[in-house]
């Protein structure tokens, strides 16, 4: 019944280590909407210009570097991986080196505009949730459900030091905190499309909220936008 529906775009930015990611992944999967990861498309760029030593003040080195670049999402053992020029990358642009590099990379508007057009184009036809930092006021401005995600910077530190304990990458919580706090600087002050709440977007501070708890929420909010798009279409017939 639900997959007759309308199908509306999900946007849902935030800070850093809030969870954007997963809860929209959840949120694809119960939907069957296609996810894309915008931050993975900015980690893979930044991870090849790492490996080929582009100098990111060159701006015709950053044009040439991304028209060499492609960036494709598979959904393999039950999670979304991403492949740079044909080669698995999930795993390597979720280290440090690159963590520590991407805000900086995607303050390059070269780079921005390039990601913000290729992201543009998954979402032509809507169904669609993606997470990032500009999806809601730069990439998809129009979207019917905007979410801004929130949590206290402890709580933030200690999912991170989650994440990479998966990836048996071990650091100093004072390490952690210091590159959540410098990505939110960063992006939040970068002069192009930085990190902002869109003003129809719904805050969600998750601090104390499981994840099913908050699926839950956003859930509801999927499906009373979804609905409310079905009711004006049928008004309009």
């Amino acid at each position: 019944m639900l997959t007759m529906s309308p199908k509306i775009t999900i946007a849902i930015d935030g800070y850093a280590a809030c969870g954007k990611s997963t809860l929209a992944k959840a949120l694809a999967k119960k939907l069957g909407y296609i996810y894309v990861d915008s931050g993975a498309m900015y980690r893979a760029v930044t991870l090849y210009f790492l490996d080929y030593s582009v100098d990111t003040a060159d701006r015709a080195a950053v044009k040439a570097a991304l028209a060499n670049i492609d960036i494709e999402f598979r959904y393999e053992n039950e999670q979304n991986t991403t492949y740079l020029n044909g080669k698995n990358v999930e795993s390597e642009i979720r280290q440090m080196r690159v963590s520590n590099q991407v805000s900086q990379v995607s303050t390059i508007s070269a780079v921005r505009r390039d990601m913000v057009a290729r992201q543009q184009a998954f979402g032509q036809q809507g169904g669609l949730a993606m997470d990032g930092r500009d999806i809601g006021t730069v990439v998809f401005p129009q979207a019917e459900l905007k979410l801004f995600m929130t949590a206290s910077i402890a709580v933030r530190t200690q999912r991170r030091i989650e994440e990479l304990a998966k990836n048996n990458i071990q650091l100093p919580t004072e390490t952690v905190q210091h590159n959540l706090t410098e990505r939110d600087r960063i992006d939040s002050t970068r002069e192009d499309s930085p990190l902002l709440q869109a003003s129809d977007a719904v805050v969600i501070d998750n601090s104390n909220l499981s994840p099913d708890e908050q699926f839950a929420l956003v859930l509801k909010l999927a499906e009373s936008r979804i609905e409310g798009k079905k009711k004006r279409k049928f008004e309009t017939a």
